[in-house]
């Protein structure tokens, strides 16, 4: 069973307009409605900004029941939405019966990345680390790549927001820069138990700071 959260963030909070500049801090907080078993709740998120209204959305997935109450009592949330009639928080259940061959549309949202190793003078690696693909084609092979070892096909795929550039410093004052990109099509089941994996856990690198939540719509 998979919990679905759907926050509507109140623009105009100054922690909001803070953690929507900061991952780290926005992390923080989402863990706050996971007081047991953080490790095991398969904590999964993503931050939507609608391009016409503003409008902040943030979207939780988890295997644990989230309780939200510590956010209800500051203006960190909007009202219950006037358009849906769901309550703000809204929290739904999920509990998807996958098999080979369903096809599903997709949203993700990813950090398309390569390790680079680095070496000193007598060749022997040193350490590692990330960097982003910023060509759309790298970034589309990048998830190809993906789809095979997490159990589907891709039928179609399109690339919404390319090269999403975001900076923020750490604690200890570590600056970080991450990026995104939104990647929306449909896909198809090939390996039912792989894809289960993903859809619990994420894809790709960076899944604290929002990325790897697949979205799934029926086809």
């Amino acid at each position: 069973m998979i919990y679905l959260s759907r926050l509507l963030l109140e623009p105009n909070s100054r922690q909001v307009q803070r953690e929507t500049a900061d991952p780290y801090n926005l992390h923080r907080t989402i863990l706050k409605a996971f007081t047991d078993n953080r490790d095991q709740s398969g904590i999964l998120h993503r931050l939507e900004v609608h391009p016409r209204t503003g409008q902040i959305t943030l979207l939780v997935q988890s295997q644990a029941e989230p309780d939200w109450s510590p956010l209800l009592n500051k203006d960190y949330l909007l009202p219950t939405d006037p358009f849906s009639g769901l309550d703000n928080p809204a929290i739904k259940t999920v509990n998807l019966t996958l098999a080979q061959g369903q096809i599903f549309q997709f949203r993700l949202v990813a950090n398309p990345t390569i390790k680079k190793v680095r070496r000193d003078e007598n060749d022997e690696r040193r350490n590692s680390n990330r960097v982003p693909l910023k060509c759309e084609s790298c970034q589309k092979s990048w998830l190809y790549k993906k789809a095979k070892s997490h159990g589907f096909h891709i039928l179609d795929l399109q690339i919404n927001q390319s090269q999403n550039q975001k900076s923020w410093q750490k604690d200890n004052g570590r600056p970080i820069t991450l990026y995104t990109v939104q990647f929306n099509g449909r896909l198809q089941i090939t390996n039912a138990d792989q894809f289960n994996h993903a859809l619990c856990y994420g894809i790709g690198p960076a899944k604290a700071f929002g990325c790897g939540l697949l979205s799934l719509a029926p086809a």
